[in-house]
């Protein structure tokens, strides 16, 4: 995940929060933006210190990072996401939050079908 693809600044997080749409299971909660003058995605994380310590935030970070890298093709390009992870995706493995991340990426239709 390039550094240009993330979000960073707190009016760009704010501007996700109040403009864009947001869709959620129980792990997880996406907020999508559309952005017209945007070539490629931008995603910004939140995992709160509720959810464990350093390590077990940081590896929910990596995962969710992976799985964005995974979609790539998949996804809407011009768009701005902020996934807010919930308490029940620190007892997740790779593979189960790559699952969970594309159930709500489905439900918010930003995730092109697979033929």
């Amino acid at each position: 995940m390039k550094k240009r693809q993330r979000i960073k600044k707190n009016e760009d997080f704010q501007k996700v929060f109040k403009k864009g749409k947001s869709f959620a299971n129980r792990q997880f909660v996406v907020y999508c933006l559309p952005k017209e003058d945007q070539a490629e995605f931008r995603i910004g994380l939140s995992v709160s210190k509720k959810i464990g310590k350093a390590v077990t935030r940081v590896q929910i970070k990596r995962y969710i990072r992976q799985v964005f890298l995974e979609l790539k093709e998949d996804l809407k390009q011009d768009m701005d996401y902020v996934i807010i992870a919930r308490n029940q995706a620190a007892t997740l493995n790779f593979h189960e939050t790559k699952k969970s991340i594309e159930h709500v990426l489905k439900i918010a239709k930003v995730l092109k079908k697979k033929s």
